[in-house]
């Protein structure tokens, strides 16, 4: 069983644990732009919601994403005014950005199948561990 109790590290070092998804905040944020467009609190507060992210990144990082995808063409902003306050960046999807979430979806669709397949094998071979996964 993989996890605080393996007592040997994985050649990795990460003793069985695994590993963060460090692109995938960018296809989760592109999602969410889809679904309306949004400044990048919201978005934060948004990613939240998110019942497959393990956890919530922080605001600083969120918006490093955003500027490069704003950079690269992916998201557009436009500036509107804040209640009270300055005035908030909105961003929102661009074609290229619908077209990379698109390629991320295909490219997670097929790793699923990839994964499956790998632990329909496993099961076949460990079939006790079952329960504990």
């Amino acid at each position: 069983m993989c996890g605080p109790n393996m007592h040997f590290p994985f050649p990795c070092g990460c003793r069985g644990h695994m590993p963060r998804l460090e692109g995938f905040l960018i296809p989760c944020l592109l999602l969410l732009l889809k679904e309306k467009p949004a400044h990048g609190y919201e978005l934060v507060e948004r990613l939240g919601n998110f019942s497959f992210l393990e956890q919530v990144p922080d605001p600083g990082v969120v918006y490093r994403h955003l500027r490069r995808l704003e950079e690269e063409g992916m998201v557009a902003s436009r500036l509107e005014p804040g209640s009270g306050g300055p005035a908030r960046k909105v961003y929102s999807l661009s074609p290229e950005g619908e077209d990379y979430l698109r390629a991320w979806a295909y490219r997670i669709h097929r790793q699923k199948g990839v994964l499956e397949g790998f632990l329909q094998e496993f099961f076949r071979l460990f079939p006790d561990d079952k329960g504990s996964a």
